[in-house]
């Protein structure tokens, strides 16, 4: 029986204001059996990296060595790291018993280069808001109606529970800095960004999701407003209007097409017939935000740089 891979798992943080959730992050990662490391990036936040050192000197602090954003926070940690998979988890999100083991046992097929979790939303008042009906629990980063429920090769996995095999992930450059968060900004896609260049440079290479492996993923009240619905739908189809510049369309809009066509406007009669209106006025108002983002992309060059404060 061969040994198990060493693992290294990336935890990239930005502020303050979710030092509860950091330090559940980080005591959640190191309980998993698979852990060889943790490693904490912290994205130009001097003092949070003073307090995350004090508080666990048993781990690797470090600053995120390149430009401001969770993409490159991500690149520093693979380039610290020595591991042969690198695993990544929010850091307001909980690795719940045998995350980073399920996820593991998939890297058993040399073909596969990433895999990734599933997430359930941790509400603030432990109730869903009818605003946020399960096809739109992307938009608080979180597993929605519409990807597989059992395991499954997919497109692209979801950014706050993944891992990669750390070298294929290094031949590609890693992560680009063009794409994904920065700070508050709710851009997107740099998962999705990587999982396809991953494919597109060896159509051999398997992408998977393990719904078992699982972490609990807080959402906080200023994610529930209709701004931030909009906001982040908006950005999202900038997101994909910059994958569709580069990467081609094709690619980029693959599940998407299905999701819009299909998976929404069922969501939408489903509300509509169980008496919930507010849930069907959210699916219909993050549709066409995301149409307008994808749009104002295209028409900008998908130029994320110069993306609007909506």
């Amino acid at each position: 029986m061969s040994a198990r891979p060493s693992v290294s798992v990336i935890i990239c943080a930005y502020t303050q204001k979710r030092w509860d959730d950091v330090n559940l992050a980080i005591s959640s990662a190191l309980d998993q059996a698979d852990t060889t490391d943790v490693i904490v990036v912290i994205d130009h936040e001097p003092e949070l990296m003073v307090r995350v050192r004090q508080q666990w000197p048993e781990i690797t602090v470090l600053p995120n060595s390149s430009r401001q954003g969770l993409s490159g926070a991500r690149n520093t940690g693979v380039a610290a790291s020595s591991a042969q998979l690198v695993a990544f988890l929010d850091d307001d999100a909980t690795a719940q018993p045998g995350w980073l083991g399920r996820m593991v046992d998939v890297f058993a097929d040399p073909r596969v280069v990433a895999v990734g979790g599933s997430a359930q939303p941790r509400w603030p008042a432990g109730i869903a808001p009818q605003t946020l009906p399960v096809e739109l629990l992307w938009v608080v980063g979180c597993t929605y109606r519409g990807q597989p429920t059992e395991r499954s090769e997919v497109r692209n996995v979801i950014g706050c529970s993944m891992a990669f095999r750390r070298d294929e992930l290094n031949t590609i450059g890693g992560f680009n800095l063009n794409t994904g968060r920065v700070g508050t900004i709710p851009l997107g896609a740099e998962e999705t960004e990587v999982c396809i260049r991953l494919r597109q440079a060896d159509s051999s290479r398997r992408i998977i999701f393990e719904p078992t492996s699982r972490v609990s993923h807080r959402v906080t009240p200023d994610r529930l407003t209709w701004r931030y619905l909009r906001r982040r739908s908006f950005f999202e189809g900038i997101s994909k209007a910059a994958l569709s510049h580069s990467l081609g369309a094709s690619d980029a809009l693959s599940s998407e097409r299905s999701y819009s066509t299909r998976v929404l406007p069922r969501g939408a009669l489903r509300e509509i017939i169980q008496g919930r209106p507010l849930g069907a006025a959210a699916i219909g108002l993050s549709l066409l935000a995301a149409s307008c983002g994808y749009l104002y992309g295209l028409t900008r060059g998908a130029r994320l740089s110069s993306a609007p404060s909506v």
